[in-house]
């Protein structure tokens, strides 16, 4: 199944059902109100909702209508949860490197994972604001898993069966502030502004073969101003959404909604690219002495979208231009 949060005036968004190819769409408010409310009802309500899908896809359901990403807000506008992980591990050397940290002896056992913000989670399309580009606005391509109720102990195989959506992420950063946050210890937070989610979630079925291993094994292309600097695939990811959530579960219980990141995609052929400036930067510094990269600034767009081998997008794309606010 494919859903959308239409913006209808509430926190929470209007849940819509989205056709397969993503060009039709129908209300499922006569189910259900929002995603949120989905996902925390799941066992009751999500057979009326795959019964409405499969009319949309068939042309059978009278008031399907166009759909309109531009309507979208994130699949969850605010959830009770946003863990985001660094489970790529190439991703968190070329970083290492960047901001001169020392060697970490878990590095490779123990996932690094923060609670970010989850109370205002941006749309596809929306401009996304800043107050400094000074502060080196930076974005950070993902992939990630909403689920259902998960509780505490939960091991790594059986972690999956609480995998209910997928999404795609850009988590917006600010590079100036990351390192001072992380010296002292407490975490990020104003390096971790509002995370921008394309306009669909889906269920892990619609990626087909491509959702193993609990990893979301498609290339993720990322554009800046009409540019592509990525196309790292989800199968390099070291720790799998398995091994996250079981992580995430050791000492507490995770509520229905919680979404769990990625951390961003990234791969060790250089010719795959990079899913965020920062890496861009570090390897033009390895190669060729300093960066030469900037960071983001008033104006500039940013587009992602993984594609299926068929070059489809099955989240949709997220599309999004740097402004000041």
């Amino acid at each position: 199944m494919k859903f959308a949060s239409y913006h209808d005036g509430s926190r929470d968004g209007q849940l819509w059902v989205v056709s397969r190819d993503l060009t039709r769409a129908v209300t499922a408010v006569g189910i259900v109100p929002s995603l949120l409310a989905a996902i925390e009802d799941w066992d009751n309500v999500s057979p009326q909702l795959e019964a409405l899908y499969d009319r949309v896809n068939a042309g059978e359901e009278p008031f399907t209508t166009r759909f309109e990403p531009e309507r979208c807000l994130a699949p969850l506008p605010r959830a009770p949860q946003w863990l985001d992980a660094s489970a790529f591990l190439n991703h968190g050397r070329l970083m290492d490197k960047a901001f001169d940290n020392p060697p970490n002896p878990d590095f490779e056992t123990i996932p690094l994972i923060y609670q970010g913000a989850s109370d205002d989670f941006r749309g596809p399309l929306a401009p996304v604001e800043f107050t400094d580009d000074a502060l080196f606005i930076d974005m950070e391509g993902e992939f990630g898993v909403i689920l259902s109720d998960v509780p505490m102990g939960t091991p790594d195989h059986k972690a999956l069966d609480h995998v209910r959506l997928l999404v795609q992420i850009n988590d917006w950063s600010l590079r100036a502030v990351g390192p001072r946050e992380m010296r002292a210890g407490f975490g990020f937070l104003q390096a971790k502004p509002s995370t921008a989610f394309a306009p669909v979630a889906v269920t892990p079925d619609e990626i087909g073969d491509h959702w193993a291993e609990g990893r979301v094994e498609l290339p993720l292309h990322v554009a800046v101003n009409g540019q592509e600097v990525g196309r790292a695939n989800g199968r390099e990811m070291h720790f799998s959404f398995a091994g996250l959530i079981a992580h995430c579960a050791r000492t507490r219980r995770l509520s229905a909604g919680t979404v769990i990141g990625s951390g961003t995609v990234s791969n060790e052929d250089r010719a795959a690219g990079s899913s965020c400036i920062s890496e861009i930067r570090v390897i033009e510094l390895l190669d060729q002495g300093s960066p030469r990269t900037p960071f983001l600034t008033w104006g500039d767009r940013v587009r992602m979208e993984a594609r299926l081998p068929d070059g489809t997008a099955p989240f949709g794309i997220i599309d999004q231009e740097v402004v000041k606010a």
